[in-house]
């Protein structure tokens, strides 16, 4: 199911490409990042065959509720509530949590001192990479399938995939609020280290080429993920 998603993920993108939308140039990489989960939840729901529900919330959570037969029964229960934040943060019968994120390159000044450029949009993140992480609201966040992307011919492409159902509270930083005249950004916790190596654990696919696999393994201190 995960797998075959990430292949409709990848076709929803061409089709956007074909209509000449490049989704990138229009996005920018912060909301580029939110779509490409966006994306990944909807092809999960269509190759699920019904199993899950997006959550008809923004800000409710699991992002995919699972409709099982509780999940089905508390869904019809709560038919007339599915404007109501409440019975959906958390929707009690549980689900799945997708999080997307193209890792973190160093700082401009650091490519600076280098003499060197960062990666242009558009372009192939996976040799400037120095780690990655997934982002929550809150620290409750478990079941999650965590995506990689990145740019492969110029394209956003899950570059990898992974998933855990054994993610505690511990496994997640303290949740940072947004200051006062901070902007818009909401209150966030990040996946510590624990976190990532359970995640790592749990690897779905990773891309052959590219040095992915080797990134991986090497930011996690373990061979994994097989590189051959």
């Amino acid at each position: 199911m995960l797998t075959s998603a990430i292949n409709t993920t990848h076709e929803l993108i061409d089709e956007l490409y074909s209509v000449s939308l490049d989704i990138a140039a229009v996005l920018g990489m912060r909301n580029l990042s939110a779509f490409i989960g966006e994306l990944v939840s909807a092809a999960i729901i269509k190759n699920a065959d019904g199993v899950f529900r997006a959550n008809p919330h923004q800000d409710g959570y699991p992002d995919l509720l699972l409709m099982d037969k509780p999940g089905m029964e508390e869904w019809e229960r709560l038919a007339i509530r599915t404007g109501d934040k409440a019975p959906f943060s958390p929707f009690r019968c549980g689900g799945i949590e997708v999080k997307a994120t193209c890792g973190s390159v160093p700082s401009p000044a650091v490519y600076r001192k280098r003499d060197k450029s960062r990666p242009a949009l558009g372009a192939t993140r996976a040799p400037h990479l120095s780690g990655y992480d997934w982002k929550a609201h809150h620290r409750d966040t478990n079941n999650l399938v965590g995506v990689v992307w990145d740019f492969v011919d110029g394209r956003p492409r899950v570059a990898a995939m992974f998933y855990s159902s054994a993610l505690t509270r511990d496994d997640w930083g303290r949740i940072v609020t947004p200051r006062d005249g901070g902007g818009r950004t909401t209150s966030v916790s990040i996946i510590g280290r624990s976190g990532i190596r359970k995640m790592y654990a749990g690897w779905v696919c990773v891309l052959k080429t590219g040095g992915y696999a080797e990134f991986f393994n090497k930011r996690n201190e373990a061979q994994l993920i097989p590189t051959g």
